[in-house]
């Protein structure tokens, strides 16, 4: 409710090395306005924008404006939900910084992670990342 209070908080968060990231950007309560009042270091798109963004042309719109938009202000951007080849090569297009999904792995157990971030994965993608 009080905006400047939060965003005083939130930057002596940030010189502490504490980073914001506003997670689901484009729906719900997430708003343009935080970009302008507050620290933000991260997007998160919506994977609901992702799921479609290569047939629906809304989708691919709205996509490529929040990615060019953050981009802009400095702020790094993650699409969530990216499930396919397809998915992944248009957000590439756009310069997208991160993505995350089923494409590059399923929810895993905390040994099944370790075991995948320590393996040599560079040809899972065949030259797309």
């Amino acid at each position: 409710k009080d905006v400047t209070a939060t965003a005083a908080i939130l930057k002596k968060l940030n010189r502490m090395g504490v980073h914001l990231a506003i997670d689901d950007f484009g729906t719900g309560y997430s708003s343009l306005s935080y970009l302008r009042h507050f620290s933000i270091s991260r997007l998160k798109i919506d994977k609901s924008f992702i799921e479609f963004v290569t047939t629906d042309r809304n989708n691919a719109t709205i996509s490529r404006a929040i990615i060019a938009l953050a981009h802009s202000l400095n702020i790094h951007v993650m699409a969530e939900g990216v499930e396919t080849v397809d998915q992944l090569k248009f957000l590439r297009s756009l310069q997208c910084d991160e993505g995350q999904g089923f494409l590059f792995s399923r929810p895993l157990s905390t040994e099944d992670a370790t075991d995948l971030l320590a393996a040599d994965n560079r040809d899972l993608f065949n030259g797309y990342l």
